[in-house]
């Protein structure tokens, strides 16, 4: 007999869940909240779930362990640590629970990113498989320690760093590490390319596992930056248990009901891409594209329980961007509409607005009031012949990115601070930029929202220095 593990990737949100099997059973560990992935690939292998586990009361997304635990009638494994609204199997370090005669899990106490973390052992006749490590041990880093407050934070960081020994002490250097974390999830302390890891390889790439603690506490602190807005909600509601996802299309809204919403200044998100919306857009919409991570930046700064509409190309648009918006307690959008820009506007061309696009070779160009080259929307004296002075580059990426370096005379506001910060934005045109256009194409829709001029820089950040641009750290030293 052999086992197997298959990875349910939800790369829009950083993280994965897993299924393990034997051929006949199934373990799923930490599922999103939208289990129709779980239950189609369980139907695919014929194998039946009869163990769903936990490794924490997630903070990045709404669980879907319970809805899957109660349709498949599984066994629902949580910390009985944890304080809960439903009933569960409470597991502690030490259980080991039989998921088939030929299967087990052996739970392992792994507190650090929360208190009450665990890790879950996959072992078989022939010993350790592997380990679920959640948020404790992840690819060439560690969950972060500050979800649960800033006071916490080093506490946490240090059981994170006995924890992550006592995987590596426990586990022989083959065994395979499956975290749910580390992927691009904001519940990430660092981020990390790589795809698949074993405990031997963490000895050699981590630094949880180099370092000594002081220095490792030390390390991870300095390296947290701001998290997402909605983590404020997933723990509780993960806590009460999660009523099940409803994915049913949105109420449709014609163009006279989309124009009645951006009057209240409501939230109207175009779910294209972020060159779609630069060469056409209804004015006064938001840009959030479904071509990156929609889900993480738009929850994180709508104001929470803000009523949201979507606006797509196509049905099959929207519904993901649903599906989407439902694993972070987004539940229901107010209504959606898809087609055209022509048709959300009414066939009005005065509704109909595009947006300056540029690159870092265009600002240096502006700023020394040479002419630059053309790109959509072009207003009349946004860029070319702009005088050196008269334009200010907006920054949105985070805390840590500007430290690491920044163009020199630029304006900082992280993105998710731009909602409550636009009166700060100096008067003139704005050229907003971020590491890769996707976050500035967000920040450039605010702020056209607003009333301002604007340019989006979409290129990628790196090209800035080679553009001519001068670059410094947060203390203006040269870099």
């Amino acid at each position: 007999m052999t086992i197997h593990v298959e990875v349910i990737e939800t790369s829009s949100l950083g993280d994965r869940s897993y299924l393990a099997h034997d051929g006949r059973v199934a373990v799923v560990v930490d599922p999103q909240r939208d289990i129709d992935r779980v239950l189609a690939l369980a139907g695919r292998l014929g194998v039946r779930v009869t163990h769903v586990v936990e490794t924490h009361l997630h903070n990045d997304y709404v669980s879907g362990g319970l809805a899957l635990a109660r349709v498949s009638g599984a066994a629902y494994l949580v910390g009985g640590a944890e304080e809960v609204g439903f009933d569960r199997v409470p597991v502690a370090g030490g259980d080991r629970i039989a998921v088939s005669e030929r299967m087990w899990l052996d739970v392992v106490s792994t507190p650090g990113h929360t208190f009450h973390h665990l890790s879950y052992v996959l072992a078989g006749p022939g010993g350790p498989e592997g380990v679920f490590t959640g948020g404790s041990l992840l690819f060439g880093g560690t969950g972060r320690t500050d979800l649960l407050g800033a006071e916490h934070a080093r506490t946490l960081a240090r059981h994170q760093h006995a924890s992550a020994r006592r995987l590596s002490d426990l586990l022989p250097d083959g065994a395979r590490l499956w975290p749910t974390h580390g992927f691009g999830s904001f519940c990430a302390a660092t981020p990390s390319g790589a795809s698949a890891s074993t405990i031997g390889r963490e000895k050699d790439v981590n630094a949880v596992l180099r370092m000594e603690a002081d220095d490792f506490v030390t390390h991870l602190l300095e390296g947290l930056d701001a998290y997402p807005a909605y983590y404020a909600h997933m723990g509780a509601r993960n806590a009460a248990g999660a009523e099940p996802i409803d994915l049913t299309p949105a109420r449709p809204a014609d163009s006279a009901e989309l124009l009645a919403r951006l009057r209240a200044g409501e939230w109207v998100v175009d779910l294209r891409s972020r060159k779609a919306f630069a060469d056409r857009h209804l004015a006064g919409t938001l840009s959030f594209g479904l071509d990156g991570p929609m889900a993480t930046w738009l929850g994180w700064l709508a104001p929470w329980g803000t009523p949201l509409t979507l606006l797509g190309e196509s049905a099959e648009q929207v519904a993901a961007a649903q599906r989407e918006l439902a694993r972070i307690g987004i539940d229901r959008p107010a209504a959606a509409s898809t087609g055209t820009v022509e048709q959300w506007a009414g066939h009005d061309p005065d509704l109909i607005a595009d947006l300056t696009t540029a690159t870092f070779s265009d600002l240096a160009a502006a700023r020394t009031g040479e002419p630059a080259t053309a790109r959509a929307g072009e207003p009349t004296g946004a860029r070319a012949g702009e005088p050196a002075g008269g334009l200010t580059v907006l920054d949105v990426r985070m805390g840590n990115e500007w430290r690491a370096g920044h163009v020199a005379g630029a304006v900082h506001i992280p993105l998710p601070e731009l909602p409550g910060r636009l009166a700060e934005v100096p008067e003139g045109t704005v050229w907003v930029h971020c590491g890769s256009g996707y976050r500035a194409a967000a920040a450039a829709s605010l702020l056209a929202r607003s009333g301002r001029q604007v340019v989006h820089i979409d290129d990628a950040y790196s090209h800035a220095a080679d553009a001519g641009l001068p670059i410094t750290t947060s203390d203006d030293k040269p870099s």
